[in-house]
Parts: structure tokens; sequence; C-alpha cells
């Protein structure tokens, strides 16, 4: 029987690994496959972590990274691309020149700081690094509100906080920004900056510790629905049903911050 070949959208994440299963690069290739589109990876750096914490972290040595641009761009150039944790000032490095060769389009990038638990993924000392080389590229960033205040510098508390930040960080060169709320207690709806006018996007808060990886969930979800041809818009409004249904029907998994579902409409699951 001749194989019936099918059309697919790629789509890569260059991120660090989570061995739990519910964040970085995993959460990324499972949000993929729910969204039907083919999933790559770029592993950055190796994270020993779990629900409960984050143990050690090991970063791939840059050689090995460049090499992995290249098995992707070369064969499989994909149609999106998300950016997750970058854990040091090498890779940053390793990671901006790569991005000036290749030029992905549709590129996501969430700039992961801080593991649920407070464990700094992105240490201070290489923020400044990260403003500088990295937020240029970013089609669309999506900060929360911590990570928001570390590469603008001053405080976000309200929504015109929020918006002030969303338009700072396009003026640093992003040309997009998603400022999530959540952290805000009273409100925690988010702001979408696409360059030129300012959206207020209602979230209604789920009561549940399991939320561990819905940043990277996000973020690949986005970058997913770019591929599939939605605009930034409608890729975000997308993303966000998403993640709230996955983690509305998150897993019990775990003795700390459980995983969402990222496979909640499956009969499986």
């Amino acid at each position: 029987m001749k194989a019936q070949n099918k059309d697919c959208i790629p789509v890569l994440s260059i991120a660090g690994s989570d061995c739990s299963g519910g964040a970085g690069i995993q959460a990324d290739l499972k949000t993929f496959g729910a969204h039907n589109v083919f999933g790559m990876s770029i592993v950055l750096s190796v994270v020993a972590e779990n629900t409960v914490r984050v143990i050690s972290s090991f970063d791939v040595p840059t050689k090995v990274i460049d090499e992995q641009f290249v098995a992707v761009f070369e064969d499989i150039p994909p149609k999106a691309t998300k950016i997750g944790m970058l854990g040091s000032c090498e890779i940053i490095e390793c990671v901006a020149h790569n991005l000036a060769h290749y030029k992905p389009e549709n590129l996501v990038i969430d700039p992961v700081m801080f593991a649920k638990n407070g464990f700094a993924l992105m240490p201070e000392n290489i923020r400044n690094v990260f403003r500088e080389k990295i937020l240029r590229f970013a089609d669309v960033l999506t900060p929360n509100i911590p990570e928001a205040q570390e590469l603008c510098g001053f405080e976000i508390a309200s929504i015109e906080d929020m918006k002030h930040a969303a338009k700072s960080l396009c003026d640093l060169g992003a040309k997009m920004v998603l400022l999530k709320g959540g952290h805000r207690q009273e409100d925690c709806s988010d702001v979408f900056f696409d360059g030129k006018d300012f959206f207020v996007l209602p979230s209604e808060r789920i009561e549940t510790k399991n939320t561990h990886g819905t940043g990277c969930t996000l973020s690949s979800a986005i970058a997913a629905n770019l591929a599939l041809g939605k605009t930034p818009l409608d890729s975000i409004k997308m993303a966000k049903e998403y993640v709230f249904n996955a983690i509305l029907y998150a897993l019990n998994l775990g003795k700390g911050n459980g995983p969402t579902n990222h496979f909640y409409n499956a009969p499986t699951i």
C-alpha cells in the first residue's frame, strides 16, 4: 500500500527541558500536538525539576545549539517559533546570532525568568543582555508582570501600568506585547499591544495550584495559531481559551504545582 502523505505545518520550540513534563520543551511539544502542528525543538538547557522544586540546570554547549539550528533550518524551516528559557549570556549570544542568520517568522518569545517556586531560570545578572540582544527579534513578547517589571524597571500594579509597560517593551524592540495579568489579585486581565492599539483581554481566575507550565503552554499555543494563519489577536484569544481549559481540567499529579492538561479534549485523558 502506498503511503498517503499528508501536508503538515512545522513549529519550533527553542527552550529548556523539564524532565517532569509539565513545562519547557515537553509542554511546548504537547501544545503543538494538541494544535495539530508538527513540533520540533532546539534544547538549550536540561533542567532537573518537578512540581515542587528545581534541583539543577545544565546548559547545552553552544556548539551543539548551533548544530541544532543548522539541522532544523536546513531541512524543515518552521512556520512559527517559540523561545523560552535562556539561562546564560553565552546561550543568549548564541541564540541571537542564529536568529539574525535564519530570521524565523512568527517568533513568540516568553521571557522565562522564574520557576513557579521562585527559582531564577534567568539569573538577574543576564537580564540586561536579554533586553539588549533578544527583545528586538520578538514578533510577540509574552511576559508576566514580574518579568515585565524586571525588563521595564518600574512597578506594575494597574491596567494603565500594564499598558505603559507593554508600550515600553515595544519601544525596546518587541513588535507586539502580551502582558499577562495573572499576578494581579483584583483583576487578572491581560493587556495586548500590537504596536498601535491596546486590547484588554479579560480572564476568569481558576482556583487551583496546578498551573505548572502555563506560560510555556500559552506562548506555544500562540505560535501554533500564528503558524496556522491566524492573526496575532485571534492567535492570543484562542491560546488563552486553550490554556484556560488546560488549567480547568488540570491533571492531579505531583506534590506541588501540578501540570496542566494539554490534551484535555482528547478522549483518552
